[in-house]
């Protein structure tokens, strides 16, 4: 009979949630605090709908829109805190159509 051992049960957990955070991702990478605008002054609520929201998009268009309004979503509650938000890094509109995501 084969027995479960508590290395396997551990190793199983640890690829089932590896494989969680990759579908979590979205299509082609994840968003996080290296490369989006304003990621510590979002919720992790909001973090997750952003994330939802700009994967969700069909159009490099729309993805812009959904883009720019979260800088500017993110510019004032910066100036609402007395922060200067650093320069976005990595597009993700632009990762996304270089990907074939959208078009």
């Amino acid at each position: 009979m084969f027995k479960i051992n508590r290395r396997t049960s551990l190793m199983s957990a640890l690829l089932l949630a590896s494989s969680t955070v990759a579908l979590a991702a979205g299509p082609g990478y994840g968003l996080n605090r290296n490369n989006t605008v304003g990621w510590t002054l979002m919720t992790v609520q909001e973090r997750n709908d952003f994330q939802q929201k700009i994967h969700a998009s069909k159009t490099f268009d729309e993805c812009k829109v959904i883009q720019t309004e979260h800088h500017a979503q993110m510019e004032v509650r910066a100036k609402e805190k007395g922060l200067e938000l650093p320069p976005a890094t990595v597009n993700a509109c632009d990762r996304m159509k270089a990907r074939g995501f959208i078009q």
